[in-house]
């Protein structure tokens, strides 16, 4: 029958009992997949993360600054990645990072959701935030 029409004879579930067969064109199925698939690809959204490095006795001027670019990071939708970066000795003053990123958490507190509270890993204190969603 398929041969008659031109076409392919497909088997779509070969463990039934008995097997399923249909008639359809091959390549033209195998078009639509394709199709199919690269479409729901291209839905998915990708996450971008953008990061701010802070030392642990940043000043206020530059904190301010940097506040800034994280709200605008955070209203244009990509995840925000806030660590203090301790450098020698500095590690001592723990305390001070993490008071600096859960100001920073407080302070963004209407652009975006802390996903992660600070935590210390090697000679970074990591903290990350996520957009809200509008």
């Amino acid at each position: 029958m398929a041969d008659d029409q031109g076409l392919d004879l497909v088997e779509i579930s070969p463990n039934a009992n008995p097997p399923v067969c249909k008639i359809m064109d091959y390549k033209k199925f195998l078009y639509e997949q394709k199709k199919r698939e690269k479409a729901l690809k291209s839905k998915a959204s990708k996450v971008v993360v953008k990061e701010i490095r802070f030392g642990p006795q940043t000043d206020d001027h530059d904190y301010e600054f940097k506040k800034k670019h994280a709200i605008k990071f955070l209203t244009d939708g990509a995840k925000l990645k806030a660590f203090v970066f301790f450098k020698g000795r500095s590690i001592v003053f723990k305390e001070q990072g993490q008071i600096l990123l859960l100001r920073l958490a407080q302070d963004l507190e209407e652009y975006g959701k802390v996903e992660q509270m600070p935590k210390l890993e090697g000679k970074r204190m990591i903290m990350f935030i996520a957009p809200k969603k509008k």
